[in-house]
C-alpha cells in the first residue's frame, strides 16, 4: 500500500511540475519515458524516508534504475495481457485518496498541497494507477506459491544477524471505540437549517454560492460543493443509496450520514458514475455529547473487570469499522508509532490492564476509546526463539528479490531500454 501512495504522490508532483517546465527524458523503456522531474522527485522521497542525503553518490542512479526496472515489468505485463478493471483502479484510487485526506488532515489541505481539485486528481492519475496494478499484479503472479522453510529462516538469520534491525518496544493490544453523538437538540435545529437552505434553492437560489457559505466539507465547498465524476463503492452507505437513486438535476431532502446532513444535486450519471455536488452540514458535538460517551465506555470497562470478555464487548459496542470485527485487536504497535498523548496512558499500564477512556483524535475530529494491554515486548536484538515469524517475513522478502533480481536482468536483455543521462 505504501508504495502505491508513493507512486501516486509522485504523479500528482510530476503532473504539477510539467505545467511549467518542459521535462527532459532520462530515460525510454519499450513505449515508456521516464522524466526527470520523476526521478528527481523519486530521489526525494527515497532521501526523506530513509533520512538519507538526496546528493548521496550513486544515489540518483540507484533510483533510476529501480523505475527503469518497475518500467521493464510493466512492459511485460502489457505482453502478458495482464487485466486490470476499470473497477478495480477506481478502489485502490478512492482508498489512495483517502489515505492521503488522512495523512494531510483534510481534502482542502490536499487539494492546497498539490494546486488541484480532487475531482481532477482522480481524472488525471487513473491511468498511473492503472499501471502500478499491473506491475503489482504480473510481480504477485510470479510469487504464488513462495514461501521459505525452517532452514532458510535459519540460514538467514545466520548470515545477517549482524546487520538485523532491533526488534523495537511494542505494545499489542485491542481497543473499544465510539464517537460522540451529538444531542438531539443540536441535531434537530441542523435539520432545520439544511432544510431552509433546500427549500431556498428550490426557489431558485444558487446551490454553489449556498455551499461556499455553509458546508463543512472545505474540499468541496470552495468549488460549489463539486464532488466530480465518482464510481459506486466511493460514498458511505446512506449518500451513495440516495445519491444513485436520483435524477440528473434533482435535488434532494437531508441526508443523514456520520457527517452530519447532506443536501444533494445529481448532476450528470453515465453507467456506474455519478456527478454530484452537495452542501454538508456538520452537527458539532457538545460537551454533554462527550460526557454521554465516556460514561458508556466506562460501563463497558467495568463489565470486563467483572469478567465478561472484551472482544465480545468489541465485536457488540466498537465503531471502529477496521477493527470491530476482529474483537478490536490493533495487532503489536511499536511505541514510536503510538500517539504521544496516549504513550503517556499506557506506558504506566502493564499487560492485562484496560485503561480508562481516552480521548483519541480520528482524521480532522475525535472519539474515546477504551485500551486493553495484552502484552509488552522490550526491545531487543532479534532471535530465532522470539521473532521467528518476523524472521520468517524477512527471509520470504530476501528470496522473492532475489527471484526478482534474475527476473529483471532477464527483461533487460528482450526489451528495449536505454539511458538517456
Amino acid at each position: 500500500m505504501k508504495k502505491v501512495v508513493f507512486f501516486l504522490s509522485m504523479a500528482l508532483c510530476s503532473g504539477a511540475v510539467a505545467q511549467t517546465v518542459l521535462d527532459r527524458i532520462v530515460a525510454i523503456v519499450d513505449r515508456e519515458i521516464i522524466t526527470e522531474s520523476d526521478l528527481n522527485y523519486a530521489v526525494q522521497m527515497m532521501a526523506v524516508q530513509n533520512k538519507m542525503d538526496p546528493e548521496a553518490p550513486g544515489l540518483k542512479d540507484r533510483i533510476l534504475d529501480g523505475l527503469i526496472n518497475e518500467k521493464l515489468i510493466l512492459a511485460q505485463a502489457i505482453e502478458d495481457s495482464v487485466v486490470v478493471t476499470d473497477d478495480e483502479v477506481a478502489d485502490r484510487l478512492d482508498r489512495q485518496i483517502k489515505l492521503l485526506v488522512q495523512q494531510y488532515g483534510s481534502e482542502q489541505r490536499l487539494e492546497e498541497m498539490y494546486n488541484m481539485p480532487i475531482s481532477r486528481m482522480r481524472r488525471d492519475f487513473r491511468e498511473e494507477i492503472r499501471k502500478q496494478l499491473l506491475i503489482q499484479k504480473i510481480r504477485q503472479t510470479r510469487e504464488v506459491g513462495l514461501t521459505v522453510s525452517r532452514r532458510e529462516v535459519e540460514s538467514f538469520f545466520e548470515t545477517n544477524k549482524d546487520s538485523l534491525p532491533t526488534v523495537p518496544q511494542e505494545f499489542e493490544m485491542s481497543h473499544i471505540f465510539m464517537k460522540p453523538k451529538p444531542d438531539s437538540a443540536t441535531d434537530r435545529s441542523v435539520y432545520l437549517l439544511a432544510h431552509q437552505v433546500m427549500d431556498s434553492i428550490k426557489a431558485g437560489g444558487d446551490f454553489a454560492d449556498f455551499a461556499k457559505r455553509y458546508s463543512a466539507d472545505e474540499g468541496s465547498a470552495v468549488h460549489g460543493g463539486d464532488l466530480g465524476s465518482v464510481r459506486r463503492g466511493s460514498f458511505v452507505k446512506e449518500f451513495e443509496e440516495v445519491v444513485f437513486s436520483m435524477k440528473e438535476k434533482e435535488l434532494s431532502k437531508p441526508v443523514k450520514t456520520q457527517f452530519g446532513y447532506h443536501v444533494i444535486q445529481l448532476l450528470e450519471r453515465r453507467g456506474e458514475s455519478v456527478h454530484p455536488r452537495h452542501i454538508l452540514f456538520a452537527v458539532k458535538q457538545t460537551s454533554i455529547s462527550d460526557d454521554t460517551t465516556i460514561a458508556e465506555l466506562k460501563r463497558l470497562r467495568e463489565r470486563v473487570l467483572h469478567g465478561e470478555e472484551f472482544g465480545v464487548l468489541a465485536r457488540k459496542y466498537s465503531e471502529d469499522p477496521e477493527s470491530k470485527d476482529i474483537g478490536g485487536d490493533l495487532g503489536r504497535i511499536p511505541a514510536d508509532q503510538i500517539e504521544p498523548s496516549f504513550m503517556e496512558v499506557i506506558k504506566s499500564m502493564k499487560a492485562g490492564d484496560i485503561s480508562e477512556p481516552t480521548k483519541v483524535p480520528v482524521g480532522t475530529s475525535y472519539g474515546y476509546h477504551i485500551v486493553y494491554l495484552r502484552s509488552v515486548t522490550k526491545e531487543h536484538p532479534m532471535n530465532l526463539t522470539d521473532d521467528f515469524r518476523r524472521l520468517e517475513q524477512f527471509a520470504l522478502q530476501f528470496k522473492s528479490n532475489a527471484k526478482y533480481q534474475v527476473w529483471v536482468d532477464e527483461l533487460r536483455k528482450t526489451i528495449y531500454w536505454e539511458k538517456k543521462l
